[in-house]
This record gives C-alpha cells, structure tokens and sequence, in this order.
C-alpha cells in the first residue's frame, strides 16, 4: 500500500491530499530514508511523519485495505510523538 494512502486509513492524517503534501515536502520519512508518495509499506516499516511542531514515529503492525472503526488501533504501534520547539 501507499504510504500516502496508509497514513488516511490509519487516520494518522484525515486527508490522503495532506499526506501526499508532506511527503512532497520531505516531512515523511520509512525507515530513515525519505518517502514520496507513492512509496510502498510494509508490516514492520518504521514511519516518522513531521507536520507542524509535531513529530509522530510509528511502527505499522498490520495493513489493511478497509479497516473497520475498531481495527484502527491496531495498525500502528507509537513509538515516539513530540513536540519540537525551533
């Protein structure tokens, strides 16, 4: 799946468009290196998305095309989200 795309399934970001924004901006980065949109994921990819002030690193446990509610919660494990100060 897309990175784009995943990052709305799993409801990290609410539109796919802003998702797409950031990584044409370099703010999406898998496994440290640095992610276009298009780029595929796969279960156990670490993903860290800056957005504002706002730094979020997740690690993807589970894909699914279309999660229900209740399955949001376990496609992502956190493992880092902050707030950088520049």
């Amino acid at each position: 799946m897309r990175i784009d795309k995943f990052l709305k399934i799993s409801r990290v970001l609410k539109k796919r468009s802003v998702a797409k924004k950031l990584a044409d901006f370099d703010k999406v980065s898998i496994n440290g290196k640095l992610a276009k949109p298009s780029t595929l994921v796969n279960v156990g990819d670490v993903v860290n998305v800056t957005f504002g002030e706002k730094e979020l690193t997740f690690k993807i446990k589970m894909i699914l095309t279309h999660p229900k509610k209740e399955d949001i919660d376990h496609l992502i494990e956190i493992m880092d989200a902050s707030l950088s100060i520049k």
